[in-house]
């Protein structure tokens, strides 16, 4: 009996001390709370009006969250009024505007692409079409970004945006209702390979519903013709809602597999999530296409079929972000993108390979659920290397001045084109137009010449310097014609995908623009080559 009660009498005060201890934890982390807040008060307070010059009470403010946000993770973020509400349209998947696409053509803001449907295609914006005023503002020295915010406004409300465009001799103007644009999750879906119903699924981003979507699209393909395999397109697919990525999962395999876990600070608020309902296609032979881009939501789907051996991945390293935000409202239309958690995939490794803290990041070896070995802290790893897209010197000046673009486009204008079918005339002439406007590239080449000639220039009695500089100029020139020329094939490929982004719309432009992918027709063969298929599945 005295035994009894001296073991309740110790466990009472063990809760007490427990109790106790956690209370006086918490009070002191509200106090230390208080008191910093009180001193930055104080020190910003006497900042905005005591410092020597007049400062922005806004500016500091920012500056101030923005510098103490930098200790953190470099995903946890202050969003201002103006950065709300992009936030707002990734959160509801929708807003008011005229669906374009803009950016930078040389030093022009220029429309990319009308969205199929909406406001401006029908009124005949085209692509190309170059941006001079939106509501009586001159678009000067602003970039896309604050572009496309100019375009968005209430559903029903008029805009007014002027164009310019090659072979119009003035400015074009059009008044436009704003519309509901919806943001889609899933770009297209189609058929690969109609002949051997190989489908295809382009998903963008991770909103609400992108579970749903991909659902009916599958569906639709499924009733279109008995699918035989499927590509599903993650790249440059930058994440969203780890919910929706796992009803993603969820499509391909059976119910109450681990697909994530989320490992918050504390034990209490850690989540398990996991496939619930009966998988559209638990069978159905899979490859994922990842690159650089792909991350969060994206590598979470990638690295949940990798490791349950569900899918063969194809491409490229992913990003590498395996941190879960939430946003948390401030005051006055502000808000807190604050990193609450990180997440583990099936295996239990993690994928995040930006590290923030001073810690342990060597990179561990996990087992598949067949027994291949995988890695973490390095992003996704492709089971397939795809092409390796190192860009060229030349591929790289050609496409940051617009060549392509603008070469097509004027084609287009001036011989009357209006068909998805390049001339097969566009290389020759092409790169005929790029020798007579002397087209040239920095190479490594042009450095070592020009350090040549600094050394010449101090050896007077070098009476040949300039002549031996001359024929070394010629000759690189003529290096870099031929290299154009050896570029034969890949150049005919991006003249030919800019003719039909730019005379195509719709299915019939994604479609065309698949058959001229290099990652998709690898993979696709893979999918064929079932025997290839299923050993890289099962070594």
């Amino acid at each position: 009996m005295k035994a009894a009660f001296k073991r309740r009498y110790i466990l009472l005060i063990a809760a007490f001390l427990i109790v106790t201890t956690a209370f006086v934890q918490a009070n002191d982390l509200f106090f230390q709370i208080k008191k910093q807040m009180t001193i930055f008060s104080d020190a910003y307070k006497e900042i905005a009006i005591r410092y020597v010059d007049e400062v922005s009470p806004e500016t500091l403010m920012k500056n101030a969250v923005n510098g103490m946000l930098s200790e953190l993770d470099p995903y946890t973020v202050f969003v201002d009024e103006g950065e709300q509400q992009q936030l707002e349209i990734i959160s509801s998947g929708s807003y008011g505007g005229i669906g374009i696409e803009a950016g930078f053509r040389g030093d022009r803001i220029v429309v990319i692409a009308p969205m199929d449907g909406y406001p401006a295609q029908r009124a005949g914006i085209r692509p190309g079409d170059v941006i001079e005023e939106i509501n009586g503002v001159e678009i000067r020295d602003i970039t896309p970004e604050e572009v496309q915010r100019l375009t968005i406004g209430d559903v029903g409300s008029e805009i007014e945006i002027v164009i310019e465009r090659s072979g119009v001799d003035r400015p074009i103007s059009f008044t436009l209702e704003r519309e509901r644009i919806e943001v889609k999750n899933i770009s297209y879906y189609g058929f690969a390979d109609a002949e051997n119903s190989i489908g295809y699924v382009q998903l963008n981003r991770f909103g609400n519903q992108t579970g749903e979507e991909l659902r009916e699209a599958l569906l639709d393909l499924k009733n279109q013709s008995e699918l035989n395999g499927l590509i599903l397109d993650l790249r440059n697919n930058p994440g969203g809602l780890l919910n929706e990525a796992v009803e993603v999962v969820d499509k391909f395999l059976e119910p109450g597999i681990t697909v994530a876990e989320t490992r918050s600070r504390f034990e209490s608020q850690n989540s398990v999530y996991a496939t619930e309902e009966p998988p559209l296609f638990e069978d159905l032979p899979l490859t994922v296409l990842i690159n650089s881009g792909s991350a969060s939501a994206s590598e979470i789907v990638a690295g949940a079929l990798q490791d349950l051996d569900r899918a063969v991945i194809f491409g490229e390293k992913s990003f590498g972000k395996g941190l879960v935000q939430t946003i948390r409202p401030l005051s006055y239309n502000t808000s807190l993108k604050i990193t609450v958690s990180k997440y583990l995939i099936p295996s239990g490794r993690s994928i995040q390979s930006i590290q923030y803290q001073d810690e342990d990041n060597g990179i561990r070896t996990f087992k598949t659920r067949n027994g291949r070995d995988v890695r973490d802290g390095n992003g996704i790893e492709p089971d397939v290397l795809g092409q390796e897209n190192i860009p060229s010197q030349l591929d790289v000046a050609l496409k940051q001045d617009n060549y392509y673009f603008f070469y097509v486009n004027k084609k287009l204008r001036n011989s009357g084109f209006d068909s998805g079918e390049a001339p097969t005339s566009l290389y020759r002439e092409f790169v005929q137009e790029l020798i007579e406007e002397g087209f040239t590239f920095y190479t490594s080449a042009d450095e070592h010449i020009e350090e040549l000639e600094r050394q010449f220039r101090d050896i007077v009695e070098q009476e040949d310097a300039e002549e031996n500089i001359s024929e070394l100029k010629a000759m690189l020139r003529d290096y870099k014609i031929a290299q154009i020329y050896d570029s034969r094939e890949y150049i005919e490929n991006e003249l030919q995908r800019e003719w039909i982004s730019q005379t195509m719309d719709g299915e019939e432009r994604q479609h065309s623009l698949l058959q001229l992918d290099n990652d998709v027709q690898q993979s696709l063969e893979l999918i064929l080559d079932r025997g290839r298929y299923e050993s890289i599945l099962k070594p």
